[in-house]
């Protein structure tokens, strides 16, 4: 591991993306614990200490504990996000937008711009909302929040978060560009490593003074090593489609002849179903959190991981997000027109059409699998953990963030090294698909 770390540092374009990400990542943390003016963080923060364990502790978690400290990061890269996928979804359902994804490069600017667009609006409604939110918050002895309330305060508010999320997508930006890794990934990858010491700590508190039995803490231990070893498994695994290609003469020379494999991932959407999931219910039941309203508090109720209806709307849309992002990102009808021009095929499938409709019949299985293994790993884990009572959120969404964003970046690392004839990050072990 030592001799892999030195291959790293050796190579000097590898080194500065690395470096890079790490400055970026340190800038982040570093407005994770800048302030929000005109809010009192004492009060603020004995409001978070009843929210361990609900949704707000799970938004916490996905900014860093920006929004428990209510920094100028407290919005985090969730209104990015959700921008992104109101574009995607035009692309599917709105046909200018759809060709001008088609257009190439230019119309990926175009459509990154209005992403930016997007986010700033949608920044500014959450401000807002989480400004009025503040304003009606108290803590356990009823003391405010927010002690000079007013329109002076919304509007200070709206402008730093809006700022903030600005300044995330920007970073984010400029590390997929500049550094190593996707960098939006990698943000939300920074803010939940960052809460795992402190849960640490507190697990070891807890378990000193008898609140957490070593029975429990034993069984929390075992579920997250087995769920990240299956994560680890499934997302390395793949259906691999045999493809032959026919010899042909050109000239005096003989092409083709040989075989090959289409590695089709049983996850080919990686992170982004339960991170768009989460965007989606996490908008909505933040705001009820922070409104004191009755109807509005029982419905902010229901929404806690523990909770039944939290977890069918998010198996729904992680399940939905699996089949339309990997729509996005796979188009069977143009796999099988590349494969026909270079003269190959699937034993026993004809080329063209029939080859197309075989791979969408292989990849709606593989991503009603897929989709299954996700939901799975972020719903069952909670459960557990909310049965146990644990005093802090880490469950299967987090894990599987976390380890995804890993073995992507862990395999970027691998590629520049094996590209420039090192042996790899890892002596032995070789990130590639495994078969399944």
């Amino acid at each position: 591991m030592i001799a892999s770390i030195q291959n790293i540092f050796s190579i000097p374009e590898l080194r500065r993306r690395l470096l890079f990400t790490l400055g970026m990542l340190a800038v982040y943390r570093i407005g994770c614990h800048v302030p929000t003016p005109g809010v009192d963080a004492q009060v603020l923060a004995k409001f978070f200490e009843g929210t361990q364990g609900t949704l707000l502790g799970l938004v916490s978690a996905f900014t860093g504990g920006a929004l428990e400290r209510m920094t100028v990061f407290a919005l985090g890269i969730m209104p990015y996000i959700s921008a992104s996928i109101i574009l995607q979804l035009l692309t599917v359902v709105f046909e200018p937008v759809e060709r001008l994804a088609k257009e190439g490069e230019q119309g990926r600017k175009t459509i990154t711009k209005w992403t930016r667009y997007g986010t700033i609006i949608l920044s500014v409604v959450q401000g807002t909302g989480i400004a009025v939110g503040l304003q009606t918050m108290r803590g356990p002895a009823g003391e405010l929040v927010v002690p000079d309330q007013g329109v002076g305060f919304i509007l200070l508010t709206v402008i730093t978060l809006t700022a903030g999320t600005a300044f995330i997508m920007w970073l984010g930006e400029q590390i997929t560009e500049r550094g190593i890794g996707n960098g939006i990934s990698l943000i939300i990858f920074a803010g939940i490593v960052a809460n795992m010491p402190a849960a640490l700590v507190n697990s070891i508190r807890l378990l000193r003074t008898g609140a957490l039995s070593p029975f429990v803490m034993i069984i929390i231990l075992l579920v997250m090593v087995a769920v990240v070893a299956a994560i680890i498994f499934m997302e390395r695994a793949q259906r691999r489609v045999p493809i032959h290609y026919a010899k042909r003469v050109v000239g005096m020379r003989n092409y083709g002849g040989q075989s090959s494999h289409l590695p089709l991932k049983i996850n080919m959407s990686g992170v982004i179903p339960p991170i768009f999931a989460s965007s989606i219910i996490m908008f909505p039941a933040t705001v009820a959190n922070l409104v004191d309203v009755p109807w509005v508090q029982t419905v902010a109720s229901m929404m806690t991981p523990s909770h039944w209806l939290y977890n069918v709307l998010f198996v729904a849309f992680i399940v939905f997000f699996c089949y339309f992002y990997t729509a996005v990102t796979f188009n069977p009808a143009d796999v099988a027109e590349n494969v026909k021009k270079q003269g190959g095929y699937i034993p026993g499938i004809r080329p063209g059409n029939a080859t197309a409709e075989y791979l969408d019949t292989v990849l709606s299985r593989l991503t009603f699998a897929g989709a299954i293994y996700v939901s799975a790993v972020c719903v069952l884990p909670t459960i557990l953990i909310g049965q146990f009572s644990v005093p802090f959120y880490f469950g299967g969404t987090s894990l599987l963030i976390v380890v995804g964003v890993g073995l992507d970046l862990a395999s970027q690392i691998e590629a520049h090294l094996i590209s420039r004839s090192y042996e790899g990050f890892m002596k032995g072990v070789t990130i590639k698909g495994r078969r399944g």
